[in-house]
């Protein structure tokens, strides 16, 4: 059987590209490419509306008013009003203590960088209380490498599925605690150590349903490292190859806000 020689040179581009490091994959994804088709955009954050999941307590979370009708005003305006931290957003360092850089502080170049993605839906799908643990980290790092420094890390927990559903989202037991997988303490320190950008997570929380302090909140914003929840569907994104960019609100004072996640592939 003959292979046409197009499909022999795709593959050998791809055998080549999966050979890179992953700080060398996300090298070769150029934002001209999006323009060509050669790269592919994924936009990995929820639309903002009154029907997302809020975090439990919050009376309310989002409200928008119409201001101007086409009909009336020959033109559309809205007004709005939201939490900081409800649907897809970003948890500036402030937001948990000893973290002090409010939302419009962060870098601009921490915003940008290559995703390492630990995918745990196995895991999780047997214990909703699931944390990342080190040793899926090292065997992460086995497979692929060491974690990039720089990187942007995202935990698939496969939780999307049981969006936007408040009360299996949420996964609250009688007493009210939530049961959703999250990050260890532990695994987060190792991230941090290896000089990561952020920690993301297709959950209501980096920190398990079930946490009562927030270790991984006071651990990670307190090292000046942001945090992204409530991150959609993340199965095409793979392990590695592909590069994030970050675009929170630039709210000044703020201690989060709503943000676009983009995965960039090739």
């Amino acid at each position: 059987m003959s292979v046409p020689v197009r499909s022999v040179v795709y593959l050998a581009c791809l055998f080549t590209f999966m050979s890179f490091s992953p700080d060398q994959q996300a090298q070769e994804l150029t934002f001209g490419g999006v323009a060509s088709g050669k790269t592919r955009v994924l936009d990995l954050s929820y639309a903002i509306s009154d029907k997302l999941v809020p975090w439990p307590g919050d009376a309310s979370w989002f409200a928008a008013k119409t201001n101007a009708t086409v009909e009336r005003d020959g033109y559309f305006t809205r007004s709005f009003w939201m939490l900081e931290h409800y649907g897809t957003h970003l948890d500036a360092p402030i937001h948990f203590p000893p973290g002090k850089m409010t939302v419009d502080q962060i870098p601009a170049k921490k915003l940008f960088g290559p995703a390492v993605v630990f995918d745990v839906r196995t895991e999780a799908g047997k214990d909703a209380d699931y944390q990342l643990t080190t040793g899926k980290v090292a065997d992460w790092e086995r497979k692929h490498g060491r974690v990039p420094e720089g990187a942007i890390v995202l935990l698939r927990t496969g939780w999307t599925t049981r969006w936007p559903d408040v009360q299996r989202y949420r996964n609250s037991d009688a007493q009210g605690k939530m049961h959703f997988p999250g990050y260890s303490a532990a695994a987060a320190k190792v991230l941090l150590e290896r000089g990561v950008s952020g920690l993301g997570s297709d959950t209501l929380s980096a920190d398990p349903g079930n946490s009562g302090d927030f270790p991984v909140h006071h651990l990670v914003l307190g090292a000046g490292v942001y945090l992204l929840e409530n991150l959609t569907d993340l199965s095409e994104v793979p392990e590695t190859a592909a590069f994030l960019v970050v675009a929170p609100i630039k709210l000044e004072g703020g201690s989060g806000g709503p943000v676009r996640v983009f995965a960039l592939l090739p």
